[in-house]
């Protein structure tokens, strides 16, 4: 197992590591000779979609979308493709796919080339989050200095650190010159996306993945994981637990073997955080026995989503955190439509006056209003923070009836859930 620090590395047990197995001690991102030395150079692959089919590969951003499908539809459309490599990682509690693109950008890089020859683009745009820009930066130039991409090339765009930004059409509408937006569709961007060209858009540690595939084989990669659910993954663990970070484990791995590669908890957890923002809290004692991995959540109506967890402390309140995560949310709405644009407001102001005042007819107004978003929305922004406020209710019943009666909150810690300085995302 092999854990890394969003601001630096930190090395735990050897084990299933794969895309982290060649981190450096020193904290420094991997160069381009390194990576080749470790590696050796990127041969073609001959049928990628193929290979990728046989592997099982699914997307590593949250959607979890077979990558096969997604090679061969942009592949197979009529005029020259793009490829966008997808690292924005709005996601306030996720830092997997900074922790690539800061440490080991040349397995991301690898992918983007094996997927631009697959479908015949002639040029791969890396979007990435302004924190990790500059190594991305050298890392191309890298490679550029050593003609490694023959064929293909390579650019980097800073993407705005937003919620929504990392959306594929509103990635693709940012890349266009727009504001990173979603937009209502069809078109999909692989019909019809940079400069109108089919786009590839995948994940920048789906493409990790993928350039490993290429090299070691569709068998290599379903050794670890489960056989629905092959390969390893990236998770954020943050919240009380001894060493949080990001780690790389076997999907289908127990949380709780993961919380004890986090060296353990730091202090008593009611519930946990499945998935980011967009995700389920879980009771900590049902966490004992969740796997990550979709097939081992759906028990729990929770998925694996942008692989973030977080472990909430339980002198913190869960209702409160819940508001304030809703508050964010509501801020970062497209502004397209009315279920998210008027409905997660209404979601938020009931929360926070929940938490604040304890009155009755502010909660009805929630229950109303989850009802009224959940499956109308443009694009998946509504139902993932419906999803996130829902399963608050269900998890912390105790404490929204102690607010809504007016006693005393129990809460000893606030502010636990990360919820960077916001606005409306124009």
């Amino acid at each position: 197992m092999t854990a890394v620090g969003v601001s630096e590395p930190v090395l735990a047990p050897a084990g299933s590591a794969r895309l982290l197995q060649g981190l450096r001690r020193d904290g420094r991102a991997v160069s381009l000779d390194d990576h080749v030395s470790r590696y050796g150079a990127l041969e073609p692959a001959g049928d990628l979609v193929d290979l990728v089919a046989r592997a099982g590969l699914r997307g590593r951003g949250g959607a979890g979308f077979p990558t096969a499908a997604k090679l061969a539809a942009v592949r197979d459309a009529r005029g020259r493709a793009v490829v966008v490599a997808n690292g924005a990682e709005g996601e306030p509690p996720s830092g997997k796919d900074k922790v690539l693109l800061a440490y080991v950008p040349h397995l991301v890089l690898d992918g983007a080339v094996a997927a631009a020859r697959c479908v015949g683009a002639r040029e791969a745009l890396v979007a990435v989050s302004p924190t990790v820009l500059r190594p991305a930066e050298q890392a191309v130039s890298e490679r550029r200095a050593s003609g490694h991409d023959r064929g293909v090339t390579l650019r980097v765009v800073a993407v705005p650190d937003r919620f929504v930004a990392g959306e594929e059409s509103a990635l693709v509408q940012f890349l266009n010159g727009g504001p990173a937006l979603p937009t209502f569709t069809p078109p999909r961007p692989f019909e019809r996306g940079v400069g109108g060209a089919p786009t590839l858009v995948q994940n920048v540690e789906t493409l990790a993945h993928l350039g490993l595939i290429v090299r070691f084989g569709a068998e290599w990669f379903r050794s670890a994981g489960t056989i629905d659910e092959p390969g390893t993954a990236l998770v954020t663990l943050s919240g009380a637990v001894r060493v949080p970070g990001v780690y790389e484990i076997p999907l289908g791995r127990p949380l709780r073997a993961l919380v004890g590669d986090a060296g353990g908890l730091s202090a008593d957890v009611q519930a946990f955080l499945l998935g980011g923002y967009f995700g389920t809290w879980v009771d900590a004692s049902a966490a004992q026995t969740v796997q990550l991995a979709d097939a081992g959540l759906t028990r729990h109506g929770a998925a694996v989503g942008a692989r973030a967890v977080v472990a909430l402390t339980a002198s913190a309140c869960g209702v409160a955190e819940t508001a304030r995560v809703a508050r964010y949310l509501a801020a970062q709405s497209a502004g397209q439509c009315g279920p998210c644009v008027h409905g997660l407001a209404a979601v938020a102001d009931g929360l926070e006056q929940l938490v604040q005042h304890g009155r009755r007819p502010d909660h009805g107004r929630i229950r109303r209003s989850l009802a009224a978003i959940a499956g109308r929305g443009a694009c998946s922004h509504p139902d993932g923070a419906v999803r996130f406020v829902a399963s608050a209710y269900r998890v912390f019943e105790a404490e929204f009836d102690r607010h809504l009666h007016g006693r005393p909150c129990t809460a000893r810690t606030s502010s636990v859930l990360p919820v960077p300085s916001f606005g409306a995302a124009a």
